[in-house]
């Protein structure tokens, strides 16, 4: 299993959520995952600029680092997400990511893959932050298996507690081992499938101004006008 971890910090792999994400990774690659982490601290990836370009032929033209991330992503089994927490949301990095995920999102591209949510806080409130992520999983067709969080200012340095190490750690093998057996989790099934059927009407619809979408939907989903 391949397995690529996006770190949306401006602290990079040396940050908190960098070292949550190893412990992470080391799980997977206990069970014999191949593993890479691509941090992006800012300049990588360009704020989506709502030209559709995406939309009408399939690929973005801004001169960025977003089509070699993609294609990482696109050539992995699984996709984890890391944040710190910033204002009660993933940082701007990871959001950039996500908004440029636009046409991704519409085709629901990053289906098949498995993928978990990393977060990292000063005071707490991960856990939304963590479902958004995993929601965001979810309607790109990915499987969510889990997450896992830490509240720094409870944690000396970077040396988690142990359960939280453990729990780092479990989350890496699970992903594994979700793949492995092709485990299915339902309650974000049901957002997959619901988000699916928005998209199908949603091709019909605007199939004149996004002839790329449109003809993907017809020749991978089945979609008839």
């Amino acid at each position: 299993m391949k397995i690529v971890a996006i770190v949306g910090s401006p602290r990079g792999a040396k940050g908190a959520t960098g070292a949550l994400t190893k412990i992470v990774l080391q799980g997977a690659e206990s069970l014999g995952a191949t593993c890479e982490m691509i941090v992006i601290r800012g300049q990588e990836v360009k704020p989506c600029k709502a030209c559709d370009t995406c939309h009408k032929v399939g690929s973005c033209p801004q001169k960025d680092s977003f089509r070699t991330i993609k294609e990482s992503v696109d050539a992995a089994d699984g996709l984890i997400l890391a944040t710190p927490n910033y204002i009660s949301h993933v940082s701007a990095q990871l959001k950039a990511f996500f908004d440029r995920c636009c046409g991704v999102v519409h085709c629901q591209g990053f289906e098949g893959k498995y993928g978990a949510a990393v977060v990292t806080s000063g005071g707490g409130d991960e856990a939304p932050i963590a479902e958004y992520m995993n929601r965001f999983l979810a309607v790109t067709g990915a499987v969510p298996v889990g997450s896992v969080w830490a509240t720094m200012g409870q944690v000396q340095g970077y040396d988690f507690p142990a359960e939280i190490k453990e729990e780092a750690h479990s989350l890496g093998m699970r992903l594994v081992k979700a793949w492995s057996a092709k485990e299915i989790t339902p309650e974000y099934q049901e957002i997959t499938l619901g988000f699916r059927e928005r998209m199908r009407a949603l091709m019909l619809w605007r199939k004149a101004e996004w002839p790329y979408e449109y003809e993907y939907w017809k020749a991978c989903r089945g979609l008839s006008a």
